[in-house]
């Protein structure tokens, strides 16, 4: 039964529902790229799907514009797969359980994908409208956008005529945004064995109750990253209680979501049990303290656990030191625009046998800066013995002071709302600067409608700013004659 049938544009929902309806996390795109080549087809729509899973699918001009400028109209199709500790679904297997209220849709107990799935809703509702006047439009959705910008960077644009590019992956409704940060993950590991324990007490000890979010757009909130917390817990902890050893340290999933929960394992001598017991009562009102103003429910609690093996003293020490030492959040602010200039996010941290894992989502509109704290990171972690490797590196999108293109866009913004539409940075990663670098000449913009704390299980999207905006992305076709 369908739960969005009631919602406008009835097209543009109708897509979006099919979407969710398949898993569609990153690194499991199959069934949704399958799904957008049916519906290709369904259309009877040109279209090409390559081995990593990007689609392309081509419509020709609507009468009268058959001498029209091509237009590329873009975004991902995989989301970020996060859920509620309580929740069941396997989220690798199964679709989203939909709701809404008529102003927003989210969905129960996950993550919504409305970042980026209602881009490619959009973009099949524009194909499938026979009515629409409009340019021959080239719609590209590319495959693990929230991993790397993956699909983008190998996605073949040989045969893409067009030199306009829309992207509908931005989350603001009247935001233009015209650059965005690059950005690169780094892998680190710090090596310390396991060793057996003898009658230590065990300690599950939880970091919880944040907000988390995404490390592009809501890194400048302030918001506490539970890795950076833990690594904070328990260094200040080890100087409290001697002998402390560390057992295990969770956290994070993604490592461009800001980190909400941290669940770590800890042995201290028996006779020293009461005064970890009491640090952490302590400490967790000085976090309240702290965070009070932008993470209030953050909780820092104790369980007594069974905790067989530990990193010696000496190795849990060695790696605590380096955690605390290592930077997080926010390290510059752009001058031109008001918008984070470079940031990192410690996004997921796990200890193995070998010692402890983890990565960093590191971000910067000005690419020496990206480097310099890139270097800073592995000058920090190869000091202490341990190693990094980078991976999924993207070019950041740089201003265009003489956009036409993006003329047009404000023209027909003012039109429709009766508003100045807002130019804006991003500090998040879009994939507009890989497509800049493969096509020479691509006048590029980004626009979407208002989704909210998208990366969370509070992910929402708005319904009237999906229709204005939409009805906006119409008008920029129309007027692109």
């Amino acid at each position: 039964m369908s739960v969005l049938s009631q919602l406008r544009p009835r097209s543009v929902f109708d897509y979006f529902e099919k979407l969710c309806s398949v898993p569609h996390g990153s690194g499991n795109t199959k069934i949704i790229s399958d799904l957008c080549v049916s519906f290709a087809r369904e259309l009877g729509l040109k279209y090409r799907q390559d081995a990593m899973n990007n689609v392309v699918i081509w419509k020709d001009a609507s009468p009268g514009y058959e001498g029209a400028a091509p237009i590329i109209l873009q975004g991902h199709i995989d989301m970020v797969c996060t859920k509620t500790e309580g929740c069941t679904k396997d989220m690798a297997k199964e679709g989203l359980d939909l709701e809404t209220d008529g102003e927003w849709v989210w969905a129960k107990d996950t993550t919504l994908g409305g970042d980026n799935g209602i881009a490619v809703a959009m973009a099949l509702a524009i194909l499938a409208d026979g009515a629409l006047p409009h340019p021959p439009i080239e719609a590209v959705f590319t495959v693990d956008e929230e991993v790397g910008l993956l699909g983008a960077a190998g996605l073949d644009c040989s045969d893409l005529k067009g030199r306009k590019l829309l992207n509908l992956d931005s989350e603001t409704e009247g935001v233009f945004t015209v650059s965005c940060a690059g950005g690169l993950r780094a892998d680190c590991f710090l090596p310390g064995k396991q060793e057996p324990l003898s009658g230590e007490a065990g300690y599950a000890i939880t970091v919880d109750g944040l907000q988390g979010g995404h490390s592009g757009a809501d890194i400048h909130l302030g918001r506490a990253s539970a890795n950076q917390l833990m690594g904070r817990v328990l260094f200040t902890a080890m100087k409290r209680v001697p002998g402390l050893r560390l057992a295990e340290m969770r956290g994070g999933k993604f490592d461009n979501v800001i980190c909400s929960r941290n669940e770590a394992l800890v042995a201290v001598p028996q006779d020293k049990a009461s005064q970890l017991e009491e640090f952490i009562r302590e400490f967790d009102a000085v976090l309240k303290n702290e965070y009070a103003g932008c993470d209030g429910g953050v909780t820092l609690a104790w369980a007594k656990a069974e905790a067989k093996s530990a990193l010696s003293a000496d190795a849990t020490s060695h790696i605590l030191h380096t955690l605390l030492a290592l930077p997080q959040g926010v390290q510059a602010m752009s001058v031109d625009f008001p918008v984070v200039q470079t940031s990192l996010n410690l996004g997921v941290i796990d200890t193995r046998e070998d010692g402890v894992h983890f990565s960093f989502s590191i971000r910067s509109s000005i690419s020496s800066q990206k480097e310099m704290l890139t270097q800073r990171v592995r000058a920090i972690v190869e000091h202490a013995g341990g190693t990094m490797a980078e991976r999924g590196a993207y070019p950041g999108w740089q201003y265009n002071r003489d956009s036409c293109f993006r003329e047009t866009a404000l023209a027909a913004y003012h039109d429709l709302s009766g508003r100045e539409g807002t130019i804006q940075a991003t500090h998040g990663g879009l994939e507009c600067g890989l497509f800049i670098e493969k096509i020479p000449g691509l006048d590029a913009l980004s626009i979407g409608p208002e989704l909210h704390d998208v990366h969370s299980v509070r992910e929402r999207l708005s319904v009237s700013s999906t229709e204005r905006v939409y009805n906006l992305v119409c008008e920029i076709l129309k007027r692109s004659k």
